[in-house]
């Protein structure tokens, strides 16, 4: 269950940064298009999946505020069970991975039916709901069949705040390539389910180019995706203070590496 976060050396230069969508704004859609990087030439046995455009999306019009609320309900009640010593937090409810002082721990296991008492059934369809919406979003925006996009691993809710880190998975503030840190990600997304600036301070989501920082910054109910090869070499900022509350859905080309949406079973 290691290797929530990958990355490499730091090599960001903040002295050109442009926001791409304040929190402030509510965003309809924004497209930012960006060329291919090579890292997509094993996917054109799935011609129907393969990113024909690759870019940066973000809009606030997918996901309803209620929607986001009760997930943002769903990842403080699951975190509530375990936590990270240090400031990142992940819960994957497919693989059950809960941080757990400077591990993971599986929490189907580790709690039995006791989780019962803090998820339900109706979290996990509200869970597949948005997913399939942002299955269809993304679909939609990259112009690729939606049936021949699949979720994969990881899909987590994450929660970040100002604590030192005690374990290399709380470093989250390092750049990556999502295709390189999880093989099978073709496209990622994020939802965001707390506010920048209002419920915590940093945290912004930063798009690394060739002389210049684009970020994002966190919305609730703010969805964000891109296509996940090199072209988008990304970072998240630290946090300064409050609680960041997010969770990573993310879909491959490749049915070989699918995976379903979570349940009891």
């Amino acid at each position: 269950m290691a290797g929530y976060y990958l990355w490499g050396e730091l090599i960001t230069d903040d002295s050109v940064t442009e926001v791409l969508a304040a929190q402030r704004d509510a965003v309809a859609q924004r497209f930012f298009h960006v060329p291919c990087s090579q890292d997509y030439e094993s996917l054109k046995q799935f011609e129907a999946c393969t990113p024909r455009k690759c870019g940066r999306a973000v809009t606030d019009s997918v996901i309803t505020l209620q929607e986001a609320e009760k997930m943002r309900r769903l990842a403080e009640a699951g975190l509530s069970l375990g936590g990270s010593d240090g400031g990142a937090s992940i819960l994957d409810l497919h693989s059950g991975a809960l941080s757990m002082g400077k591990k993971f721990v599986n929490m189907y296991r580790f709690f039995g039916d006791k989780l019962k008492d803090v998820m339900s059934d109706e979290d996990f369809n509200l869970y597949r709901e948005v997913r399939l919406k942002i299955q269809h979003e993304i679909a939609r925006t990259f112009n690729i069949s939606v049936s021949s996009l699949h979720l994969t691993k990881p899909t987590f809710f994450s929660r970040m705040n100002s604590l030192e880190a005690k374990t290399a998975h709380d470093e989250y503030w390092h750049p990556h390539i999502d295709k390189v840190t999880y093989g099978s990600f073709d496209y990622t997304s994020l939802l965001y389910l707390s506010d920048y600036s209002q419920d915590f301070g940093g945290g912004r989501f930063v798009f690394i180019d060739e002389g210049a920082n684009r970020t994002v910054e966190p919305r609730t109910g703010r969805l964000s995706f891109f296509t996940s090869g090199s072209e988008n070499l990304h970072r998240v900022e630290k946090v300064s203070w409050g609680t960041r509350y997010a969770i990573t859905i993310s879909f491959t080309c490749n049915p070989e590496h699918a995976i379903g949406d979570p349940t009891w079973t």
